[in-house]
């Protein structure tokens, strides 16, 4: 399900947190204005709120932010906000076509969180902590195409706009579909489903 945390207590670097910002492109007082109300940030004399890149903030609050955002400006911003991320969060060094950008996303994912005060991706072993779902990479063999189920709190258009942008940096003409036939977070669901072909 969508804006839901998979467990209390995690939290978000405020280098990917100030993609809700940066998503919002030219109209950033309605970014604040959610941050503010979801409690994310520090809110400054002009009401603008500051992002602290290397500060940690609450998952849930993050996810309170999104929420209100799909209900009062919708989908659009929530893709607008997954295309911004990849300028805006950690990512690892070894992305050098569309299949190492595609996989990368759940280590990135993952390094962008922490749990009990521990980021979920350790760079030097590879070991991935449990406890924010994933996002999933499968190559379909001798097709241009990658299924990426992803099972994230996240909202649907968030993860497309994510998708999107990591699959355009090495093939520009990528297309990246949700795929209506498998479950979807909107509904209910735990997890969606895209369909990324060039």
């Amino acid at each position: 399900m969508q804006f839901l945390s998979f467990e209390k207590g995690i939290e978000v670097n405020g280098q990917t947190v100030y993609a809700i910002v940066d998503g919002f492109k030219l109209i950033k007082s309605l970014a604040y204005k959610h941050l503010k109300e979801a409690g994310v940030g520090e809110v400054e004399k002009d009401e603008s709120v500051k992002i602290n890149p290397s500060t940690w903030y609450s998952q849930e609050a993050w996810l309170k932010a999104f929420e209100s955002i799909s209900k009062e400006v919708g989908d659009s911003v929530l893709y607008q906000i997954g295309l911004a991320i990849p300028r805006n969060a950690k990512f690892p060094p070894w992305v050098v076509d569309i299949d190492t950008a595609v996989q990368s996303i759940d280590v990135a994912y993952h390094m962008n969180h922490r749990k009990g005060g521990r980021e979920m991706f350790d760079p030097t072993t590879g070991k991935m902590l449990e406890g924010i779902g994933h996002y999933g990479y499968n190559r379909i063999t001798g097709e241009n195409k990658i299924i990426s189920v992803c099972e994230n709190p996240y909202p649907c258009e968030f993860d497309k706009g994510i998708l999107t942008t990591m699959a355009q940096k090495f093939q520009p003409l990528a297309k990246v579909k949700h795929d209506d036939l498998k479950p979807c977070r909107k509904k209910g669901q735990k997890s969606c489903t895209y369909v990324i072909t060039w």
